[in-house]
């Protein structure tokens, strides 16, 4: 497969805080259009290397390609500037484990701000996508209400779509369903397997081990900064080779 077949290329990616080494040399390569699930241990890196991926945190060495941007970290490299980082951004949707919705702007308005400040879209125009989105993710009568009436997995759901507004060329998602309550997680991962279905490259930092065996097409698992296992999903999950892979699996129930 040609690197041009690729939507993200990572590759010797490191980054450490003080001594605390969180990523050690990182290498993944998605193709367009799948799906990767990330899984491991609490603390073995996942999150970083999402935050990394899309610039929120700088690594210390490797390469970031993804679509047609590639930044180059460590010794004799020019770090992107905030330009080069926000446009970056704005091709690279972010979900995170908290909503951070506006509490003072409607479901709209929070959905319609991305576009009108960072890519000076219309209002009006603005204001057509996020219905659209609105109604992708099943909260179109949620419009005009304000975050404080919603559900958390409601407000996952408004995250989801204002992520989408910005019509980025992959989603990441950081352990999206991990602050909701049990029954709320299922109307999240259906918002997330609905752009499965539709071709969205995307990582999913995720403990959903069945969800991420039944929607993903490769499966990371990750423990104390390095990538221990890969390989197709439902492979690495019913057959894990790794004595860690393994030993990680048994905490969970995952077979149809």
């Amino acid at each position: 497969m040609s690197t041009d077949s690729y939507k993200i290329d990572i590759n010797g990616l490191k980054k450490q805080f003080g001594d605390l080494v969180v990523l050690r040399d990182i290498n993944l390569k998605v193709p367009t259009g799948d799906v990767v699930a990330l899984i491991g241990p609490s603390g073995s890196g996942k999150s970083t290397l999402l935050r990394c991926m899309n610039l929120l945190i700088i690594p210390d060495g490797g390469t970031v390609q993804i679509g047609k941007d590639a930044f180059s970290f460590g010794p004799g490299t020019r770090l992107p500037s905030g330009q080069q980082q926000a446009r970056f951004r704005m091709g690279t949707g972010m979900v995170f484990q908290h909503f951070n919705l506006f509490p003072h702007m409607t479901v709209l308005q929070n959905v319609m701000e991305g576009p009108v400040s960072a890519k000076g879209t219309p209002k009006a125009e603005a204001a057509v996508l996020a219905r659209k989105l609105l109604a992708k993710v099943g909260l179109a009568e949620k419009a005009d209400v304000y975050p404080q009436r919603l559900s958390g997995g409601q407000k996952q759901r408004v995250a989801i779509a204002r992520a989408l507004a910005m019509e980025p060329d992959v989603m990441l998602f950081d352990e999206a369903t991990s602050a909701l309550d049990p029954e709320l997680v299922s109307e999240v991962l259906s918002v997330m397997k609905d752009l499965a279905a539709e071709g969205m490259t995307m990582i999913i930092v995720t403990h959903e081990i069945a969800f991420a065996r039944e929607v993903a097409d490769t499966v990371v698992f990750m423990r104390d900064g390095v990538v221990v296992e890969e390989g197709p999903a439902r492979t690495v999950i019913d057959n894990p080779v790794q004595e860690a892979t393994r030993s990680f699996l048994k905490h969970f129930h995952t077979r149809n």
